[in-house]
């Protein structure tokens, strides 16, 4: 099974209910693609043994053999290659890699050059196999380098995804083809407002998805009133405790400083088995 947490603004705590669930299962494989500001790392403590370097395909251009026809320039929707008289231009940051000019090309003209967008780590931290993707700095697009750490998830074993915050493309490339999404949240008027939209996502993708509420002492009930009226069901409620957030400052597993939360994790992974059935 493969499991997304995820959320619709950062700082609700889902890398904390993604890294103690992880914890709690112990046997599973751990991806962080939340590249552009991963911190998984932080809690697990994995020991690093792997880098991979993660290209992307660009075009090159021979301008001897470039007849400027401009068809590469119509094809592509992004404006990564564009025709300016005699002159080609391409715009690698701009470029999705999808090697649709290359193929358009009457001239032959166009050949799949590479750029380094970021950076894959892998590691172990006891039995969980962990996963990171680093995006380069600069680099304006992250769904690439998410679908490559995505490359190490396993439906013949548990894998714990933890997405970015948001709805946008690196949020749907990190939840989309996942057995259940948690929508991690808190009961205020913003994480309500970005619940709805995170919720709603989730539900255009066809994915079953559950609720869980951090800080669940603090606000008030309309967070439960909206997962109500939409049928999502609520799965765990983690207080605003003094001791989850000191150990949380510390970079310490929740799991690992208060151990009877060790079962509250494994039986939230129960529930969502249960609402799989």
């Amino acid at each position: 099974m493969i499991i997304s947490i995820a959320s619709g603004k950062g700082g609700t705590g889902k890398t904390t209910v993604a890294t103690n669930l992880a914890l709690s299962l112990g046997s599973c494989i751990f991806l962080d693609c939340d590249v552009e500001e991963p911190n998984a790392h932080l809690f697990l403590k994995p020991d690093l043994k792997e880098r991979i370097s993660v290209k992307m395909p660009v075009p090159e251009v021979d301008r001897e053999r470039c007849s400027f026809c401009g068809k590469c320039a119509e094809l592509c929707q992004y404006k990564a290659i564009i025709v300016v008289g005699k002159t080609v231009l391409t715009f690698h940051e701009l470029c999705h890699g999808c090697g649709g000019c290359m193929r358009i090309c009457p001239e032959g003209a166009i050949k799949e050059g590479e750029k380094i967008i970021g950076i894959i780590e892998k590691g172990r931290r006891g039995e969980i196999e962990f996963v990171h993707g680093r995006l380069k700095i600069g680099e304006p697009m992250s769904p690439p380098l998410i679908r490559e750490v995505r490359r190490y998830e396993d439906r013949e074993r548990i894998t714990i995804i933890d997405a970015p915050p948001g709805t946008s493309c690196p949020a749907v490339e990190s939840i989309k083809k996942t057995d259940f999404v948690l929508l991690v949240t808190e009961p205020t008027p913003f994480g309500l407002y970005d619940l709805e939209i995170a919720a709603s996502v989730v539900k255009k993708l066809g994915i079953p998805c559950g609720i869980v509420i951090n800080r669940s002492d603090i606000g008030d009930d309309r967070v439960k009133r909206f997962a109500k009226e939409e049928g999502i069901p609520i799965l765990m409620e983690i207080p605003f405790e003094r001791r989850i957030a000191e150990a949380y400052s510390r970079g310490i597993p929740v799991v690992e400083e208060i151990p009877e939360w060790k079962e509250r994790f494994i039986e939230l992974y129960r529930k969502i088995e249960e609402a799989l059935k």
